[in-house]
């Protein structure tokens, strides 16, 4: 038996607290569950950030490509008046001293969100052009060169504001590779008075929600998530006996006419595999879980 074989094995929803990167969460969940346990996650949040974060552990860590390309829900406050060179809190920080916008400006560049269709790259991402990531260019001070990239945002509503202006809190769902903290400078910028992200907590990922994600140092104790949810919404097909025996070995079964995409091979209501058409009427298993 491997090491892979005896881990703990699932998708587990996670909500990450301010100040450790990704990266980090992981490593102490990792410490928690054991030497050798291979453990990753969908979809970074920076270190200032908090909220849900998708925690895949042994076999389900195979999962990982199939659990990055869904829309995510964001709740950000957005403090008016002062720059960011990082366009979040850890700065640093001017004041611009330019007058703050009335709360129906504000409201009019919240409601016009949904019709960006490109953003600029921040400085401070892990963006790579010519093979290094532009954050490592903007620590040395070097020029970063600007770049843009096509995003999507699915809706954005207006939350609440602070009487005096300061601040407001919005929501956003967008679709991958859309960059929070940049809407919030984007704002700033439209506005005529400068803004940058103070806080942000990433609420939703497909039809997954914080409010079931439990901390990291609970990972160990608790059940994980069905899979299925997380597959959402890859199409399920649910196989027999033969089926099954057929993919556990890595060979292809009848296409039942299911579509193009990639499809979640079911067996005794768990995900067995993962498989996609080969274009001769047989689906072929890419990743195997059992």
């Amino acid at each position: 038996m491997t090491a892979d074989d005896a881990a703990p094995f699932g998708v587990f929803l996670v909500d990450k607290p301010a100040g450790p990167t990704s990266h980090g969460v992981l490593v102490g969940i990792r410490r928690q569950l054991g030497r050798g346990v291979k453990v990753g996650h969908a979809g970074t949040l920076d270190p200032f950030a908090t909220g849900l974060l998708i925690v895949a552990v042994g076999r389900a860590s195979r999962l990982l490509q199939f659990l990055t390309g869904h829309d995510k829900t964001y709740v950000a406050r957005v403090r008016l008046g002062a720059t960011s060179v990082t366009g979040d809190p850890e700065g640093p920080v001017t004041p611009t001293g330019a007058p703050l916008p009335s709360a129906q400006a504000v409201a009019a560049a919240v409601a016009a969100l949904p019709a960006q269709t490109e953003q600029r790259v921040p400085a401070f991402s892990a963006v790579k052009i010519d093979g290094e990531a532009l954050y490592r260019r903007a620590r040395r001070g070097d020029e970063v060169p600007i770049t843009t990239r096509p995003i999507a945002i699915r809706s954005a509503t207006l939350l609440s504001a602070d009487p005096e202006g300061n601040w407001f809190d919005l929501e956003v769902t967008c679709a991958k590779g859309t960059y929070i903290r940049q809407v919030a400078v984007d704002l700033g910028e439209a506005l005529g008075c400068g803004a940058y992200c103070e806080a942000l907590r990433r609420t939703a990922v497909a039809g997954m929600r914080v409010e079931d994600a439990v901390p990291p140092e609970d990972v160990p104790g608790r059940g994980a998530v069905d899979i299925r949810r997380a597959l959402e919404p890859m199409y399920a097909y649910d196989l027999d006996a033969t089926g099954f025996a057929a993919i556990v070995h890595g060979r292809p079964v009848t296409d039942p006419g299911v579509g193009d995409g990639q499809v979640a091979l079911v067996y005794d209501g768990r995900v067995a595999a993962i498989a996609a058409p080969d274009g001769i009427g047989n689906l072929k298993p890419r990743v195997v879980l059992v």
